[in-house]
């Protein structure tokens, strides 16, 4: 297995992985303006992209997702739940559903909270173990710091399910987990992100200040008293994400 990560802009990070051997490969949170990046690093990795997937509807940045796809050839991927918003047509991903990718297998696990739509991967590589290596998080879980839940104007209601996503989906996942978050340290969808570009489950256990908060009334107070400005065009971006 191979696996790349790019940082972009805005403090994102984007994901390019897949199976060398036989010839596929998985491109994650594609920023606009890099989708050169990606068909230039398959070209050397000697692989087929067969799926491009967003972790959700971006609101910090322009997608270049789905013109990754158009210009590739592979499957444009998003949640389910993203059917009556968005103008075009992508392949719906579904809680638990696993995408192979040659000797890679990836589940989809929906992690509502940051967005309704919100999904993380959890990656195995059948050559290394049967037991998973790695999940991205998207903007459910950062290093150091967890999603806003403020973006869909329904901050504790999305707070509370935030709380149950962390608790009874990602941190169930074994300490040795590794995680790759959609975004470092400088962006505007969490607070307190750190500039550490990953991390693991049980590191974030113990030392992520709001996983240590067990109490979900209270993680929901803390959550939504600590909420950063809005992206700066948040609404021309997601506008634009989901036009057709």
């Amino acid at each position: 297995m191979f696996f790349k990560q790019l940082a972009t802009t805005s403090a994102s990070l984007s994901y390019f992985f897949g199976c060398g051997t036989l010839g596929k490969s998985i491109a994650v949170d594609v920023v606009a303006g890099d989708e050169a990046w990606f068909i230039e690093e398959a070209k050397k990795a000697g692989v087929t992209i067969t799926h491009v997937i967003d972790t959700h509807i971006h609101a910090d940045h322009y997608s270049g997702g789905r013109k990754l796809a158009e210009m590739t050839g592979a499957q444009y991927c998003l949640h389910e739940s993203d059917k009556p918003l968005v103008k075009f047509s992508f392949h719906p991903l579904q809680d638990r559903e696993k995408i192979e990718v040659g000797n890679v297998v990836v589940q989809v696990i929906h992690t509502p909270g940051h967005t309704m739509d919100s999904i993380c991967l959890l990656v195995t590589d059948k050559r290394r173990g049967d037991e998973p290596w790695f999940v991205i998080t998207g903007d459910t879980l950062f290093v150091g710091s967890i999603g806003r839940p403020d973006l869909a104007g329904q901050e504790a209601t999305m707070a509370a399910m935030l709380f149950d996503t962390l608790h009874n989906k990602l941190l169930t996942l074994p300490d040795t987990t590794e995680i790759f978050p959609g975004h470092q340290a400088g962006s505007a969808c969490g607070a307190g992100i750190s500039g550490k570009p990953s991390s693991t489950i049980g590191f974030e256990k113990r030392f992520n200040p709001s996983l240590s908060i067990t109490d979900k009334a209270a993680f929901v107070a803390a959550l939504t008293s600590d909420i950063p400005p809005r992206p700066a065009d948040m609404d021309a971006m997601v506008a634009a994400n989901i036009a057709s």
